[in-house]
């Protein structure tokens, strides 16, 4: 029997989904208790597993939480997005580059303002949650002012959140534009301010190749080296216009990818957002560093920028997760995100089971990170970080899932049916932080 005061213990029953492996090279990766429990202690997972066996081990006076007939996992883990962009998703434009100059860097001129950077991060944090994402990798602005506001509103919901200063000092409006010394300075002083403060982390930003010179790009890999444990995140060959750019700036490079390994921005934990372009020896670099791909599906068939090579990334054994890619992707919903990777996969030539999808938004992504043991997985130990999800959420999905055969089917449905209408609750910290109306406990 726990020795634990029930006071600092809560279970919750429902059916439990987790990963301990790929699915795309371990059969056995899912972890699936159709009557399961999770308990938390102190925010962080005690056990999980099935209702039976665990119960018997609550201390006397514990509470139960009944979600029955709801999936209760990990929370989804989105590993590339834009905060800024959130009041510009959906606006029209014919690629990336004409997207860039019409919306994005007009609409991100406005976050030197900590008024209003707060207010939007709030909206997009509360978003988030709504969605059932409680751990993202997130893009700011270059004001320094961005970045505060992001990691305050962050701590007040006490989210695991990486986040970083964009750095540009070229090729971007005048408005936007930092120095390489003022961007590595800026950049190390948020580091000490934010980085392992609660549970932000931070992550060094160099938009993309084209905006950065060579002295800023130079710079932001000292610093990556200075600061082996915090992030680093950029955007590689996600367009075919932009990697021919690419090209022209940096001719001695041997391809885009090329161009951050150079400067030392290939290592572990290391975030490159969509890697369509790529060729095989990319792959493998990206595999030998362990840098990681954050795949966008809604955004690239928003931009028509591409689609992702699967079978290409898993033949080097390179690092996956998906990602929304806001406000260029379509939806803060990593359900709807899954429903994309999968046509990609598709169009591709490739399969993409729903087991796969789901590992890619949890453990996948927690192991990118290099966070395998602290989010992802319900193993002891974790932060206890995870929604409620329900498969009758809608009258069609609840239709269709009264007729799944197994788990795969199940999970599929939810992947290709479901939205944020399906997230039921979601809690960060063992703490709920968001609650659909509908939602009933026993």
């Amino acid at each position: 029997m726990s020795t634990v005061p029930p006071t600092t213990v809560q279970a919750y029953r429902a059916s439990l989904l987790h990963f301990h492996a790929d699915p795309a090279f371990n059969p056995d990766a899912c972890l699936w208790h159709e009557d399961g429990l999770l308990i938390v202690a102190d925010g962080k997972v005690s056990a999980a597993g099935d209702y039976a066996q665990l119960f018997p081990t609550l201390p006397a006076g514990a509470l139960v939480i009944d979600y029955r007939g709801k999936v209760i996992m990990p929370g989804f883990i989105d590993t590339h997005l834009h905060f800024p962009q959130t009041d510009m998703i959906a606006s029209p434009a014919p690629g990336l580059l004409p997207w860039l100059e019409t919306y994005t860097f007009p609409t991100e001129r406005q976050f030197g303002d900590p008024a209003h950077a707060r207010e939007v991060a709030d909206f997009f944090l509360d978003e988030l949650l709504r969605c059932g994402t409680t751990t993202a990798m997130v893009y700011c602005t270059v004001h320094r002012e961005s970045v505060d506001a992001f990691f305050e509103a962050s701590a007040a919901r006490n989210l695991r959140m990486a986040a970083g200063k964009v750095l540009m000092d070229r090729n971007c409006p005048e408005f936007l534009r930092d120095t390489a010394e003022s961007g590595a300075r800026d950049s190390e002083d948020l580091i000490k301010k934010w980085h392992n403060k609660g549970r932000a982390m931070y992550a060094i930003t160099p938009r993309f190749a084209p905006t950065s010179t060579e002295a800023q790009l130079r710079m932001t890999g000292e610093l990556a080296a200075a600061y082996p444990d915090t992030f680093i995140q950029t955007h590689v060959s996600e367009n075919a216009d932009e990697c021919s750019w690419v090209k022209s700036l940096f001719p001695d490079a041997r391809s885009y990818l090329d161009v951050y390994d150079h400067y030392g921005l290939m290592r572990e934990r290391a975030m490159f957002g969509h890697c369509i372009w790529l060729d095989d020896r990319d792959f493998e670099r990206m595999a030998e560093t362990g840098s990681a791909a954050a795949i966008c599906p809604t955004s690239n068939f928003f931009l028509g920028s591409g689609l992702f090579d699967f079978e290409k990334a898993d033949a080097a054994r390179v690092s996956l997760s998906l990602a929304t890619d806001v406000g260029a992707g379509t939806s803060f919903s990593m359900l709807q995100t899954m429903n994309e990777a999968y046509k990609v996969a598709r169009l591709k030539g490739s399969y993409l089971p729903a087991a796969r999808m789901f590992y890619l938004a949890t453990l996948g992504a927690a192991r990118s990170m290099q966070l395998e043991g602290t989010i992802g997985s319900f193993v002891a130990g974790a932060e206890a970080d995870f929604i409620v999800l329900d498969p009758k959420a809608t009258p069609l999905l609840a239709r269709r899932t009264e007729r799944c055969n197994n788990l795969e089917e199940l999970l599929f449905a939810l992947a290709l049916l479901g939205d944020d209408r399906c997230v039921g609750a979601t809690y960060a910290a063992g703490r709920k932080v968001h609650e659909r109306a509908s939602t009933t406990q026993a």
